[in-house]
C-alpha cells in the first residue's frame, strides 16, 4: 500500500520525486502532492533523457530544434514542402525562431526555399534529398536510443502507460484550447 507521498513503488526502490514528496510532507503535511507523483515524473523524465536524445542529434550535426522542422518536412509526405506558417503553426514557435533554423538548415544542404508554384509572392520550403535521408536517420536512432529506456517494462505495462499518458495529455491539451492557450507540440 502507497502512503500519501508515494512511498515506494512495486519494485521497491525510492526515486527523487518520493524523496521530495516526503521532505514536503514533512514540511507541509496538510499539501496533497499527489500531482507532484504523476506531473513531477513526466517532468523529470523528461529531464534525464534529453541528454541522450541531444546527444543522437548532436551526432548527426543537429540540435534538437532543426531535428524538429526536418521531421515536420518528412512527416508532412512527399513532395516535404511545407510553407513556413504551416512549419511555425505546427513547431509552435516564433516566426524568427523558425528562420534561424531554416537558415542554418539551408546551409547544411538540408532544406530548400521555393516559390510557391501556387503563389510566386509566397515561399515553401522543402527537404532536399539530404534532408530526408538525414530526418529518417535521426529519427531511425532517435527511437532506438529511447526504446532502451522502455527496457525495464512490459508489453502490458507500456501499453498502460501510453494510455493513461494519452488520457492525461488529451485533456490537458482539451482545457489548453478552451483557455485560449497554445498547446506544446510534439515531434
Amino acid at each position: 500500500m502507497e502512503d500519501r507521498t508515494g512511498g515506494r513503488g512495486e519494485s521497491g526502490t525510492e526515486d527523487h520525486v518520493d524523496r521530495l514528496r516526503r521532505q514536503w510532507e514533512r514540511e507541509l503535511p496538510d499539501l496533497d502532492t499527489e500531482p507532484m507523483a504523476i506531473l513531477g515524473r513526466a517532468f523529470r523524465l523528461g529531464n534525464l533523457v534529453r541528454p541522450s536524445i541531444e546527444a543522437t542529434f548532436a551526432g548527426l550535426d543537429l540540435d534538437r530544434g532543426e531535428f524538429d522542422v526536418i521531421a515536420t518536412l518528412r512527416r508532412s509526405g512527399p513532395p516535404y514542402r511545407l510553407t513556413p506558417t504551416e512549419m511555425y503553426s505546427s513547431l509552435m514557435i516564433s516566426s524568427g525562431g523558425l528562420t534561424h533554423r531554416l537558415d542554418r538548415l539551408e546551409r547544411a544542404g538540408l532544406i530548400r526555399r521555393e516559390k510557391s508554384s501556387h503563389d510566386g509572392r509566397s515561399v515553401q520550403v522543402a527537404l532536399t534529398e539530404a534532408g530526408v535521408a538525414r530526418a529518417e536517420e535521426a529519427f531511425r536512432k532517435d527511437m532506438a536510443s529511447e526504446a532502451v529506456f522502455l527496457d525495464g517494462l512490459d508489453d502490458a505495462e507500456r501499453a498502460t502507460l501510453a494510455g493513461l499518458l494519452r488520457k492525461l495529455v488529451g485533456r490537458i491539451e482539451r482545457a489548453s484550447v478552451q483557455d485560449g492557450e497554445p498547446n506544446a507540440g510534439a515531434t
